[in-house]
């Protein structure tokens, strides 16, 4: 027996569409005298299904909307009840609309990487579901996009990461356009997988080759590495220092790491006071003796932006002839953390030292460790 279109169920350009008279006497809670909604498919048998479904909850929220008009006599207009949410009768609101209401509203005081970041995940989200209006999305779509990422080969971790901006976009929208809606996006499953590549820490015998290394070429970019090799910072927050913030007329030279208007820092942790010992403290005085400007690394820093992503790129490219495979620049800082585990400095040390969020409540509490007590610890991996 051959297929037989369900009731109510409409086609445009092969997708399946719900389609449906609205009660006479209900009318007046509706913009429209049709309820018209996309089923995201074009497979007959899964068209079939969501109909018989979609027609049974709105069956009963027509029912349950006849109670209320003879209950209070005026309904609050334009609006209609689903499931267990009320939804906006209004829907236009795009999709698109609402990366550009984040944006404007959580982007100002972000980098631009965090504007472009946005944008490839509307992308993302737009590819698989297209430039459909807020109202229009229905928990199965947060599955379905789930699968549309891991198809394209992302890694779990990845995924998680786009999941984390659509969330946040959606729960936007609906909080400042007063949308009784579930997100679909919140709460779905994402499978672990083996697709990140983790960084490996750089062996001691070669940090020390490369440091060697740096010493001869005696450049920027080289002390920019060593800078990093012994003190376990951030590629970010070094290219962003300004000469100012190399303390080396102090009893114990350091780095003040704050976060200025071109650079934010990643935890509020990330503020701090980072003794300089080794290699490092050998590359900071090549910085603030060269120095011809503000900035420690002008190549790599303005007053408007850090251009960490180059910087990225071109030192791993000289790093990767002298490091074990699946080490880069910021494997520097997974052996910085391995190096004070081998002389055993306490954990919490540890955290303040690289700038790491500490768990736990009794982290708030106190000054934190005395500079003189760090620079102590830095020493140690050095001898």
């Amino acid at each position: 027996m051959g297929y037989q279109k369900p009731l109510y169920l409409t086609t445009k350009r092969d997708v399946f569409y719900y389609t449906r008279r609205v009660p006479q006497g209900l009318k007046v809670q509706f913009q429209s005298p049709r309820f018209v909604k996309c089923l995201h498919t074009k497979s007959p048998d899964k068209a079939s299904r969501l109909s018989l479904e979609l027609s049974s909850r709105l069956e009963n929220i027509w029912d349950r909307m006849r109670l209320e008009v003879l209950d209070f006599k005026s309904p609050e207009p334009r609006s209609v009840v689903f499931g267990a949410n009320f939804i906006s009768a209004r829907n236009d609101f795009l999709i698109s609309d609402g990366f550009d209401l984040y944006l404007r509203l959580k982007g100002t005081a972000k980098t631009d990487n965090f504007r472009k970041c946005t944008e490839r995940n509307q992308r993302y989200l737009t590819a698989c579901l297209g430039n459909v209006t807020i109202g229009d999305l229905s928990l199965r779509n947060g599955a379905d996009f789930r699968d549309h990422l891991l198809a394209k080969g992302l890694s779990s971790s990845s995924v998680r990461r786009v999941f984390s901006t659509v969330k946040a976009v959606i729960n936007l929208c609906i909080s400042e356009h007063g949308l009784h809606l579930s997100n679909p996006f919140g709460g779905v499953f994402i499978p672990e997988d083996d697709l990140e590549t983790k960084r490996q820490p750089i062996p001691l015998s070669d940090i020390r080759n490369v440091q060697a290394e740096c010493c001869d070429y005696d450049d920027d970019q080289r002390w920019l590495i060593a800078l990093i090799s012994d003190s376990g910072m951030r590629l970010s927050e070094a290219c962003g220092l300004l000469v100012n913030d190399i303390k080396l007329d102090a009893e114990n030279p350091y780095l003040d790491i704050k976060p200025h208007p071109w650079r934010r820092l990643r935890t509020k942790g990330s503020a701090r006071p980072l003794p300089l010992v080794g290699n490092s403290l050998w590359a900071a005085q090549r910085v603030v003796t060269n120095a011809s400007g503000q900035f420690a690394f002008p190549r790599y820093c303005n007053d408007t932006a850090v251009k960490a992503n180059s910087a990225s790129g071109s030192l791993n490219k000289w790093l990767s002839k002298r490091v074990p495979e699946d080490c880069v620049v910021h494997s520097f800082r997974h052996s910085f953390r391995d190096r004070l585990r081998e002389v055993q400095c306490p954990s919490d040390m540890i955290d303040a030292l690289g700038g790491w969020s500490t768990a736990g409540v009794g982290s708030r509490y106190g000054s934190g460790y005395d500079d003189r007590l760090k620079y102590k610890w830095m020493l140690e991996i050095e001898d």
